[in-house]
């Protein structure tokens, strides 16, 4: 089992920094993530709860075969039209009334992708590919029985999963995608990134105490706490979200969970939190060197689920190809959670850099070998390509293939 770190462990962290008389002041980690000012919170993340309630629709949509079409489900994905049949694709008035949507923040990272907009657009594509090949090419196919080269439906044990040609279900493509194109992209690559949290005068304002117009918070706080509703943003209680973890969402809440329940890893969603809150106080008290510390924790232990889920997939579809009569429909559900997965390792962060532990270029290449075994995709792969790839993404996170895939 591996100990959870020291900073994460603390009760009390004492940090130096500046004051009028030169003195040490010691900054608590807080016992939740409960911030006031004035008698009222301090935190808000309205923006991030609302892209996970219109992703966990559309991901519920992506195999609703009797009412989705491509419209309705790009119009989900888009939120951009204004009057029409499409126009309010959600089943929630708030939804339906927000002017949020899932594709402005996909692959829109001030990190990676304010100097880098054909590389998002290519992004944000594929996306769009994914939904219209679901309506596409699997819709027609429901109740066709898939085989090697022919989309349909693949039994699962006792359900059914729907796939396409190349064994691929697209809407897992499209859920596991977004985890890394939207959640963590934005939570590490933009909003605990340094360009964003000291942007114009935000410390100088934070310094100060100069709160954002007609708001309870001042521009850095609300970054931060912007990065921590990626996370937590559905959550039962946000403040103290760890005792629902895995439960709230489908989408890095919910891994975060399943991470946390290998024993390999477990202590990893305390890692995450604690620093989270450590890093919001040590905002408060205005210790930037304390707060870019534990935003490094984040970026690390965050990215590490990617990868570890990525292993796991890979492994667990290995385990059942080695079958003398493998479960078809059960590997490759598994492998095409893990094909959204390897696709969100370009979405990670290595702790201390500006890059990714894979970029796009080698995710691409991890997607064509997992893929490039013949003509017909999954139904080729070998269980030697499924280890190979799973040491290479293994050995770049540093943890061993075992540990992750059990």
């Amino acid at each position: 089992m591996r100990s959870i770190s020291l900073i994460s462990a603390v009760i009390l962290v004492f940090a130096l920094f500046s004051c009028d008389n030169g003195s040490v002041s010691p900054i608590d980690e807080p016992d939740t993530y409960d911030f006031q000012r004035n008698g009222s919170s301090s935190v808000s993340f309205t923006g991030q709860t609302t892209r996970i309630q219109m992703a966990e629709e559309l991901a519920a949509s992506l195999k609703d075969f009797d009412n989705a079409s491509t419209e309705l489900l790009l119009e989900m994905f888009r939120n951009e039209t204004e009057s029409g049949d499409d126009a309010d694709p959600y089943s929630s008035a708030d939804l339906n009334a927000s002017d949020k949507s899932i594709k402005s923040k996909v692959a829109a990272s001030q990190d990676y992708y304010s100097s880098n907009t054909a590389e998002s657009a290519v992004i944000k594509a594929d996306f769009e590919s994914w939904i219209n090949a679901q309506v596409n090419e699997v819709f027609p196919a429901q109740n066709v029985e898939a085989t090697a080269g022919t989309a349909g439906q693949i039994a699962d044990g006792s359900s059914a999963r729907y796939i396409n040609a190349k064994g691929l279900e697209y809407d897992q493509m499209v859920i596991k995608g977004l985890i890394g194109a939207l959640m963590t992209d934005q939570a590490l690559n933009n909003y605990l990134g340094t360009a964003v949290l000291d942007e114009g005068n935000n410390r100088e304002d934070n310094d100060n105490g100069v709160l954002v117009e007609g708001k309870n918070y001042t521009n850095m706080e609300h970054k931060w706490d912007e990065a921590y509703g990626y996370l937590y943003g559905t959550s039962v209680d946000p403040a103290d979200p760890n005792a629902t973890i895995g439960g709230d969402d489908s989408f890095l809440n919910k891994y975060i969970g399943r991470a946390e329940g290998d024993e390999d890893f477990a202590g990893i969603a305390a890692e995450i939190y604690n620093a989270f809150k450590l890093g919001r106080a040590a905002i408060v008290a205005g210790d930037y060197t304390l707060r870019d510390e534990q935003a490094e924790i984040i970026k690390e232990k965050v990215s590490e689920i990617i990868g570890i889920r990525a292993v796991y997939y890979l492994q667990q579809a290995k385990f059942i190809l080695d079958q003398s009569n493998p479960d078809y429909g059960a590997a490759f559900h598994d492998l095409s959670e893990g094909y959204g997965f390897i696709y969100s390792l370009m979405f990670t962060r290595k702790p201390n850099t500006d890059a990714p532990y894979f970029t796009k270029s080698e995710v691409d290449a991890l997607i064509a070998k997992l893929l490039g075994d013949g003509e017909n995709g999954l139904w080729d792969v070998t269980p030697t390509t499924l280890d190979e790839l799973s040491s290479e993404i293994a050995d770049a996170f540093k943890f061993t293939v075992e540990q992750a895939g059990s």
